[in-house]
């Protein structure tokens, strides 16, 4: 008996990948891990219900939004563009990381994680947040609503939950043009 296959090309992290023979019916988690060796978006629940595997969908219009890899077949994401957790740092010619991107270097400042098991998952929620912050600045009294609705869906066994929130906090608040002054 053979397992049927279809090709799946898709871009992440900026690199076109494909097209590649993947099982119909495939977890991207799976795909991420066993196919692209991208093991930084954890499988956690696999149900969906802790969001620690969170990938990033760039949509056409410019917007993103998380999705959860670990319900979510592979080929959906067939054509689109992914961006995961290896993506956010800035690297060097030879792979080596250089600068980590605002949230990441925010996450380390604040001591964010513990275990770290769920980090992945939030650091593409704040990275989501801010990406819709800049195109629609939010206002100083609302700060806080917004991060929290932007992470709430994410579960932190450690219960990092004030620390990551004050990490996300402190790059919105540092970074020029999230927030609008008055309602």
């Amino acid at each position: 008996m053979s397992i049927a296959t279809k090709p799946i090309t898709l871009t992440v992290n900026g690199k076109t990948v494909g097209p590649l023979p993947a099982p119909e019916g495939l977890m991207m988690i799976d795909f991420l891990h066993e196919y692209l060796d991208l093991t930084g978006s954890r499988l956690g629940c696999g149900q969906g219900v802790c969001h620690a595997c969170v990938v990033i969908l760039d949509k056409a219009d410019g917007t993103s939004e998380e999705v959860r890899s670990c319900i979510t077949g592979a080929h959906f994401f067939d054509g689109k563009k992914v961006r995961t957790v290896e993506g956010h740092a800035k690297l060097n010619d030879k792979g080596e990381v250089v600068a980590l991107s605002p949230v990441q270097q925010k996450f380390l400042e604040h001591f964010s994680f513990q275990c770290g098991y769920c980090t992945p998952g939030f650091v593409n929620a704040a990275t989501v947040l801010l990406e819709r912050l800049k195109r629609t600045p939010v206002s100083r009294d609302q700060i806080d609503e917004t991060i929290t609705e932007s992470l709430n869906a994410h579960i932190c066994r450690c219960t990092g939950y004030v620390r990551y929130f004050e990490a996300v906090k402190d790059v919105v608040l540092n970074t020029p043009g999230l927030v609008k002054e008055g309602k």
